[in-house]
């Protein structure tokens, strides 16, 4: 009873299709499988999720109405299988959630990487030398940095599902804010690893408990678009966070002589506020945004009930788990060992790892070209600039083809083009502009971010798995930022020789697993689950769909997408 069940685009779903849908069979042969007449059969101003969905067949209705009762979800009470709306009601409720969850998502996140930024401005203003420290003291306290961010993210999202991400999140920002103000007060190599360590054990699970309470709001293919959206934050804050430098760099007293201290307690202190405003802005679910001080809330009562039925519709298996819910351990156990998702986690992690280490270096590179503080950080912007709207063209080209493996492949495809003339040619790292204009182009390629927790999303059907494998796949991120951290060394510098060429066979070792999970992997457990379904009775099926207790991803009637 996955909504993978229904037609779909993905040419991993279309046997599954053409072996129902598309034959005319559905209702006959298969009854999990529900009658999807063409959406031009209809009046134009319907919504084809209103019209036909899963929960037409009444067997559907009544299995996941048990399901939602028992887990105690906090929508049940609107459940509404006859429900129907209008295109002109979804798109109203659209973009309020576009202004009420992703804007003050990205807001939250770009406050976030403020924080975490903000280390390469500091870099640019001389930092390691007010500190006494070398390139590879840098490298460690980057190394604690990841590796305590790494460590929280499991825990986080634990946590998170405990407490509520619209409370554990808004905590995360207060906590880590007064972290990242400390970072003023840094006076020797100590104090900047004992930041750098505590900086990142407060920031872990961030990203994957924000993006799991997102998914609330969001049926899986806007859910992929408005991930894009709300990492244009990444690149954008990084553009941001050198202009913003700019002045704070500038200051100085008697207490603080250096600008880059003046730039940790700042942006601190605004990280502060918005921690402090998110308790307010953030509801538990679609059914809780009335409050006191937000008496009307954001939906009417009509907009609460279409927008619950729409994301069910979507994905049946939200509802499986209350946003109170903890994960059990044998669940997390369940989840850690789901090797059908460790494709997406491995490319996640040699992705990540891509030209990680140019992107640290870059103000260190640029400083050493001869370039002014100034001139390096204003240097930076363009390239942030540029990777927005690749990160959106490609997440958008990924939704709209249905392919999520290739569209990743041609990030290490893009990075391979520029690692080999920055080992190879001998003017890198000799030529100014030309080293510059190398790097900004390797370092404007669309991150894997978007499109990687997305496929996690899709490809987890169930709460308690999206819960794990949103924390799951960012620990993989994690663990790539260590590896990139230690892959330029101080002995292989200035020419970085040696790291290139571990970039070279990491890029292709990434887009070798693309290629794997596109034509190979995804491919064979779909047929591998179709030859098991076809071989049920259509009695066998109904008895399946009501008894089963294949869950999440394991269902044999769910299909991956890839």
């Amino acid at each position: 009873m996955s909504r993978r069940s229904v037609g779909s685009k993905s040419e991993g779903n279309s046997k599954l299709d053409k072996a129902s849908v598309n034959s005319g069979e559905s209702t006959e042969k298969n009854p999990v499988l529900v009658d999807t007449k063409r959406i031009e059969d209809y009046d134009e101003t319907d919504s084809s999720e209103s019209l036909h969905h899963i929960f037409a067949e009444p067997a559907v209705a009544d299995y996941y109405r048990k399901v939602y009762e028992e887990s105690e979800y906090e929508c049940r009470e609107l459940f509404d299988p006859e429900l129907t709306w209008t295109k002109q009601e979804e798109k109203k409720i659209l973009r309020k959630n576009d202004w009420n969850v992703t804007f003050w998502c990205f807001i939250m996140f770009t406050a976030l990487n403020f924080d975490r930024y903000n280390i390469s401005q500091a870099l640019a203003d001389d930092m390691l030398d007010d500190l006494n420290l070398t390139t590879n003291d840098f490298n460690v306290g980057r190394t604690i940095n990841l590796v305590c961010f790494l460590s929280a993210e499991l825990p986080s999202q634990l946590v998170s599902k405990k407490l509520g991400a619209d409370i554990w999140i808004p905590a995360q920002m207060v906590i880590w804010s007064l972290i990242a103000v400390s970072q003023a007060a840094m006076t020797n190599k100590a104090g900047f690893y004992i930041t750098r360590g505590l900086l990142g054990a407060a920031q872990g699970g961030f990203i994957c408990d924000i993006c799991l309470w997102m998914s609330y709001f969001y049926n899986g293919e806007e859910f992929g678009t408005r991930l894009s959206f709300f990492y244009i934050s990444n690149p954008l804050t990084s553009a941001l966070s050198s202009l913003l430098a700019l002045p704070l760099l500038k200051i100085s007293t008697s207490v603080l002589p250096e600008g880059w201290r003046w730039m940790f307690l700042l942006e601190g202190i605004g990280t502060l506020l918005i921690g402090l405003y998110s308790f307010f802005k953030m509801p538990p679910s679609v059914v809780h945004t009335k409050a006191w001080f937000r008496k009307k809330g954001w939906y009417t009562e009509r907009e609460e009930r279409i927008l619950v039925n729409k994301v069910l519709r979507d994905d049946p298996t939200k509802g499986d788990m209350n946003n109170r819910q903890p994960v059990s351990l044998r669940e997390l156990k369940k989840a850690l060992l789901d090797y059908d998702m460790w494709p997406i986690y491995g490319i996640r992690i040699l992705g990540d790892i891509g030209v990680s280490p140019a992107a640290n270096y870059m103000t260190l590179t640029l400083r050493k070209l001869g370039f002014s503080t100034l001139k390096t950080n204003a240097l930076n912007i363009p390239r942030n600039i540029i990777t927005i709207f690749t990160m959106i063209g490609l997440s958008y080209l990924a939704e709209y083809f249905d392919e999520r493996a290739l569209a990743l492949f041609t990030i290490p495809v893009w990075f391979l083009s520029c690692l080999f003339p920055l080992r190879y040619w001998p003017g890198a790292q000799v030529d100014v502009w030309g080293t510059y204009a190398l790097l900004t182009v390797v370092l404007s390629a669309a991150p894997t971010w978007p499109i990687s927790i997305a496929w996690c999303s899709v490809n987890s059907n169930s709460v308690r798995n999206r819960a794990v494998s949103a924390a799951l796949v960012n620990m993989f991120s994690q663990a790539g930022g260590i590896i990139a951290s230690n892959i330029y060394r101080q002995d292989d510098a200035p020419l970085y020789h040696r790291g290139n060429e571990q970039l070279i066979g990491i890029a292709f070792g990434t887009a070798g697993l693309c290629l794997f999970a596109r034509f190979a992997y995804y491919p064979y457990r779909n047929k591998q689950k179709e030859r098991a379904w076809n071989k049920l009775t259509k009695e066998e099926q109904e008895l399946y769909s009501e008894t089963t207790t294949d869950d999440g991803n394991k269902r044999i009637d769910f299909r991956f997408k890839y």
